[in-house]
């Protein structure tokens, strides 16, 4: 038994010999394809949210939290809100960012940033224009606005510097033809304007946010506080392709207390997570996972699995996002670490091609293998055919021949070759003992 493990271990250690060159370039192949694809992400991203208590600060957290699950670490970069959130972007002080539907292009001249994608559109952002009830009773005995040209006159907060919302009054307001001047407008950021709105310092405020913020929910059940309608939310939609039509359901708030006490509607816009195009496929897909789940439940409103949505995107879609949103999680990832499942994925295809090439190569191993087993024998034949030569041409030297065939047939004595290949060694020593037998007859 002990032989047989031994010729064995011969066999499989001559055979990983020839192999080895092939495994050799294999690994350099595998390493340079390694190196060419960068299958694994890095460990930190940088994601671009808003002002603090705002809906984009809120969806943050969960996007750090659904990402850290997967060895991620989602670092928040506070901001003003979308047209921050783009520059960060650009100025690479970002890696992913929320951006507000018609922040860039829509149906004005201004062109998109390039080298920007969108993992898709996540969530409506409503136009919330809340108004105290005893400013407007100034202007209309009922003290209910229904028009954006009953705000003159009026001290309106338009959102700070840096958010997407004073780009899309203005546009509002022309189209309203509205002279801002007719208007007192301030840009305070969201706490300070919400606090100096309750003060009576200030008589309406306006937010493009989602209804996860804080502050639209405060507003919401605040006494005195009402919401505008606005009546003409379908002639804005058409009017505006960024914006799109919705109502606030009866009671959506409180059904209890019944709030709000009838439907409402409003203009939303339709808010992106955009994506710098040098950003890690993988991460891009972690992003576009965690929209799935953080986005698709229903909503005030949206029923559920409407979001994310890869339609009327104003930017590029990314691949990686797209096949994400429509597919799913990728079928490795439900069975396999997430690091493990990207690895495969994303060198699949190098492996492919490695295999391709090494195994017209692998041919050679065979070959190479027999070779080196068989050179153990053959190599001796011309030893043993000098000792048979010299003794034709110098008889006298029998004597030191046959040493020397003694000692050559000790060396041969201590060669290992597999089973497979025993037929020639003992056939070496079979002519070993007939050249002996020639020099014994010369002697």
């Amino acid at each position: 038994m002990t032989r047989a493990i031994r010729y064995t271990v011969v066999s499989v250690r001559d055979l990983l010999i020839s192999a080895g060159p092939l495994a050799a370039l294999a690994i350099g192949l595998l390493v340079l394809a390694y190196l060419w694809l960068d299958p694994n992400p890095p460990k930190t991203v940088r994601l671009a949210t808003g002002p603090a208590q705002s809906a984009y600060d809120e969806f943050g957290k969960r996007y750090q939290a659904a990402l850290a699950r997967n060895g991620i670490k989602v670092v928040l970069v506070p901001s003003g809100g979308s047209v921050s959130n783009e520059r960060l972007l650009r100025e690479n002080k970002a890696d992913l960012g929320f951006v507000q539907g018609g922040t860039s292009g829509g149906d004005t001249n201004r062109p998109l940033v390039e080298g920007l994608e969108s993992l898709g559109s996540l969530f409506l952002e409503p136009v919330w224009l809340f108004y105290r009830e005893d400013a407007a009773k100034k202007k209309v005995p009922d003290g209910t606005l229904a028009s954006l040209t009953q705000l003159q006159g009026l001290r309106l907060n338009v959102g700070s510097q840096g958010s997407g919302v004073p780009l899309l009054m203005q546009r509002l307001f022309e189209a309203n033809r509205i002279d801002p001047g007719t208007i007192v407008l301030s840009q305070l950021r969201q706490t300070p304007a919400v606090t100096a709105f309750l003060n009576g310092d200030i008589d309406a405020v306006v937010f493009a946010s989602a209804p996860e913020s804080l502050m639209v929910q405060m507003l919401l059940q605040t006494p005195g506080v009402k919401l505008m309608d606005f009546a003409q939310a379908e002639a804005y939609s058409r009017r505006f392709a960024f914006l799109s039509p919705v109502v606030l359901p009866r009671g959506i708030v409180d059904l209890a207390q019944d709030i709000p006490p009838q439907p409402v509607r409003l203009v939303a816009t339709t808010t992106a997570l955009l994506t710098r195009g040098d950003t890690h496929p993988a991460l891009v897909e972690l992003f576009a996972q965690a929209a799935r789940d953080i986005h698709s439940p229903a909503g005030w409103f949206n029923r559920a699995r409407a979001f994310p949505t890869i339609e009327q995107s104003e930017y590029p879609i990314s691949r990686e996002a797209e096949r994400t949103i429509q597919g799913g999680m990728p079928f490795l990832q439900r069975y396999l670490p997430f690091w493990l499942a990207n690895l495969v994925e994303r060198m699949w295809l190098a492996l492919g091609i490695i295999v391709a090439v090494l195994l017209p190569l692998s041919r050679i191993v065979p070959p190479l293998y027999t070779f080196r087993i068989r050179s153990r024998v053959f190599r001796w034949y011309a030893q043993l055919r000098a000792i048979e030569e010299r003794r034709t041409e110098e008889p006298e030297s029998v004597p030191d021949l046959v040493r020397e065939l003694d000692a050559l047939e000790q060396r041969v004595a201590r060669v290992n070759v597999p089973l497979s290949y025993a037929d020639e060694l003992y056939a070496l020593r079979n002519h070993i003992n007939l050249v002996r037998l020639r020099l014994g007859a010369t002697g």
